[in-house]
């Protein structure tokens, strides 16, 4: 079985997922997940999630998805990690564009 040019590209070089870092803030409770407003700054810029994790997992930080305990208000994809820094848990917020 032969493949086209473009299947062969698009089975083994995924579109990439640029992620920008959001600043948000609680809005409470729906249902059982948290709802997160964005703030409108937005942070940082990465061609991929995956290379914010990468870079966390260098420094030796542990990093958990939460996105599916999470609801973010505007926007249809996001991907959301908690580490612990210090005494206390934080929350980095991506937009997957």
């Amino acid at each position: 079985m032969m493949l086209r040019h473009a299947t062969f590209i698009a089975l083994f070089f995924p579109a990439p997922m640029p992620a920008t870092e959001l600043f948000t803030t609680s809005a409470g409770k729906v249902g059982e997940k948290e709802l997160l407003i964005p703030s409108g700054k937005e942070g940082e810029y990465f061609p991929h999630v995956q290379d914010w994790i990468t870079r966390k997992l260098k420094a030796k930080r542990t990093v958990k998805d939460v996105s599916q305990q999470v609801l973010v208000k505007g926007i249809k994809q996001w991907a959301v990690f908690e580490e612990k820094s210090g005494g206390k848990v934080v929350r980095t917020v991506f937009k997957i564009t």
